[in-house]
């Protein structure tokens, strides 16, 4: 453990290193009732919407008991050499849930309707640990400054018990913003940047308390941790995830190097969804995340003699990562691209609303290969759509010192057409026609596919005018917008930051859409664990939306209209879509066109052609799996062991997760 770090500060260093230390702080959190095993705890006896399981209330000598733990691990974490904890005291964990008369009904110092006694275990843990931690310890205290749940804090509360915090001992309070079960996005990709630091700025207006106050959620960027600094809405800002994106990121904004900032775009796939079912926490946009030990790229570690001249089909996500790893570790690389930019599926990710974020990662990508291309270790040819003939010719020994010895296919995928009588009716469009050849689409719409594209082509034509084909980038999302549209109060009249239903300014949709899927139950339900509410709750609530499940597709006739059967047996009934264009989201297929040539040539360049990404597997257009199987396997490629069929490499199952796995027999 180190006790403090040594950064460098701003400005011309010479002579004497000029250093300021750094401090690290443990997090202690209790979940309460949002503990996924039967033996759940909280304030009173009540279950959350996120687990299966009830909690069980804890006596008062279980409270005073779970106070000393509080402190016993602040003291283990002194000894340890952290400078200080964070108490976790938000987002609906068990202080929390100590904190409001939703979940606490108790009728003992520690409840009641008097807000006192419900702050009470919150002020006794920081007190407690004062007294045992001494003064030159850091105690953080996470407030939750906005609930965004029914019969959450008000106002007051918050700002007594922010108070009262200093009053105990306190050296930071850091905002918390929404309970876990808040069907309010609070950290998705579809939150503005900095979309809750005015809850931050508005307690720290009040200048009720000296201590500093820290903003959050959503702070991904330095121009955005910048902006709620300098104009007064925080003494500090928090970010997390940010640092699974990029662990350099501070470095790399210190040194002006922003554009080489990998940024966290929010999508939560690998970080909380994982958290959440037991896997290792890491990274959509960095593999690397939490496996570092097991993933190491060093640039230039390949010996001379293992050197290979790889050509890369492809630049989607993962034909960007393999040429990025393979070419920073001393491959050369080339890289080649049908498309005149790169960035494959992520090209059209970005034009949904919500997914603003994926420009960040196209362009991070396109930075770090135009460096490493002007470096000599690797070449870009876009526009260019290459054979199986250029792949032999370019194999062959006649190519000298340009011979390429391994290809890798990151071809991608294409729309999987389904078998409906009609299909050939020019009403009738792909999501490519869509969001990457801008095709013009009707007011009426029958969107085949409730997958993750499906979903993501209702949001777009849902927002879209094709008037304004502006896409907007991640700083250009409004904030009063996006809390005006969920209902979040802003003026912190109403209990728990939520304005009455009655009058939430929900924007109609610009389209009326009939979403669709062949198989039973929720739409979405194969949607992220902790963002697929999000996208049904956008749909739903835009009152322009009807969802369909157990469809069958019977016709699309002379005028363009969508036959289909709905439900089985005697529940069966037929219905004629009168809509003015038919998206076709049903899924994908891989292009393995130039894998199969290689296979069906029967020839020794068979063995160096290694597909990956959506054209190994086309399932969701799995840009998690894309990048983590590129990045894998340039770190692999030059190991003659490593032969096509098995160069899958990923992540061994942890112990959490195989605990998990036994837990959900309980479930």
């Amino acid at each position: 453990m180190v006790h403090s770090i040594q950064i460098p500060m701003n400005g011309d260093i010479s002579g004497d290193t000029l250093t300021v230390p750094a401090r690290i702080c443990m997090q202690i959190l209790h979940a309460g009732r949002y503990a996924i095993h039967p033996f759940a705890v909280s304030a009173s006896s009540t279950s959350s919407p996120i687990s299966p399981f009830g909690a069980r209330e804890l006596s008062t000598s279980e409270v005073k008991s779970t106070i000393r733990d509080f402190v016993n691990c602040a003291v283990l974490a002194k000894e340890a050499g952290y400078d200080g904890v964070e108490i976790m005291g938000s987002e609906g964990y068990l202080i929390n849930q100590f904190l409001v008369s939703k979940t606490n009904h108790r009728s003992d110092e520690y409840g009641g309707e008097n807000f006192g006694n419900r702050m009470r275990m919150a002020l006794e843990i920081v007190t407690e640990t004062r007294k045992a931690c001494g003064t030159d310890f850091i105690i953080i205290f996470r407030l939750s400054m906005l609930d965004l749940v029914k019969d959450g804090s008000s106002w007051e509360e918050i700002k007594e018990l922010a108070q009262a915090l200093e009053d105990a001992g306190v050296t930071i309070i850091n905002t918390g913003i929404g309970w876990h079960e808040a069907r309010i996005p609070t950290i998705a990709t579809s939150v503005p940047r900095g979309g809750f630091a005015w809850v931050t700025k508005k307690l720290r207006d009040e200048k009720i308390v000296s201590v500093p106050l820290c903003a959050t959620n959503r702070i991904n960027a330095p121009t955005t941790a910048e902006s709620i600094l300098s104009s007064g809405s925080a003494d500090l800002v928090s970010m997390a995830r940010p640092f699974l994106a990029d662990p350099d990121i501070v470095k790399k904004s210190r040194e002006g190097r922003e554009d080489e900032i990998n940024t966290c775009i929010a999508c939560n796939q690998a970080c909380l969804d994982h958290a959440f079912i037991g896997k290792t926490a890491s990274c959509l946009v960095n593999p690397r995340a939490c496996h570092e030990t097991e993933i190491t790229i060093e640039p230039d570690s390949i010996p001379a003699d293992r050197k290979l001249n790889i050509g890369v089909i492809g630049a989607g996500p993962a034909g960007m990562a393999f040429a990025f790893t393979a070419a920073t570790i001393g491959h050369h690389v080339t890289l080649f691209d049908k498309s005149n930019e790169i960035g494959g599926q992520f090209n059209m990710a970005k034009r949904i609303p919500g997914k603003e974020e994926f420009h960040e990662t196209i362009r991070f990508f396109k930075t770090q290969l135009g460096k490493l291309e002007k470096e000599g270790k690797l070449d870009i040819q876009l526009g260019v759509e290459v054979s199986y003939s250029d792949i032999k010719s370019k194999s062959a020994d006649s190519a000298g010192d340009r011979k390429i010895h391994k290809w890798i296919i990151a071809t991608g995928v294409d729309p999987r057409i389904p078998n409906i009588p009609g299909k050939d009716h020019p009403n009738v469009l792909s999501y490519i026609d869509v969001l990457r050849n801008k095709a013009k689409v009707g007011q009426k719409v029958a969107i085949i596919g409730a997958g993750g594209i499906g979903f993501d082509v209702s949001e777009y034509l849902l927002h879209h005018d094709d008037n304004d084909d502006h896409d907007k980038k991640a700083d250009e999302v409004d904030v009063d917008e996006f809390l005006e549209c969920w209902g979040v109060d802003k003026s912190n009249k109403e209990r728990g930051g939520l304005l009455p239903e009655n009058i939430i300014n929900i924007p109609k949709g610009k389209r009326e859409i009939i979403l669709m899927q062949r198989k039973k139950g929720k739409l979405g339900a194969g949607l992220g664990k902790t963002t697929g509410w999000i996208h049904r709750s956008t749909l739903v609530r835009s009152g322009t939306v009807e969802m369909i499940p157990e469809v069958s597709y019977d016709k699309i006739d002379d005028n363009g209209h969508l036959h289909i059967t709905v439900g089985s047996g005697d529940k069966k009934k037929c219905r004629v879509l009168e809509v003015d264009n038919i998206i076709l989201c049903a899924g994908q297929i891989s292009k393995r066109d130039l894998e199969k040539e290689a296979i069906d040539s029967r020839s020794d360049l068979a063995k160096n052609v290694f597909t990956i990404g959506g054209a190994y597997e086309a399932s969701e257009l799995d840009a998690k799996r894309a990048i983590d199987m590129g990045t894998r396997l340039a770190l692999n490629i030059d190991d003659n062991s490593v032969v096509p069929g098995k160069h899958k490499f990923q992540a061994d199952i942890g112990a959490e997760e195989k605990l998990f796995d036994a837990v959900k027999k309980f479930m």
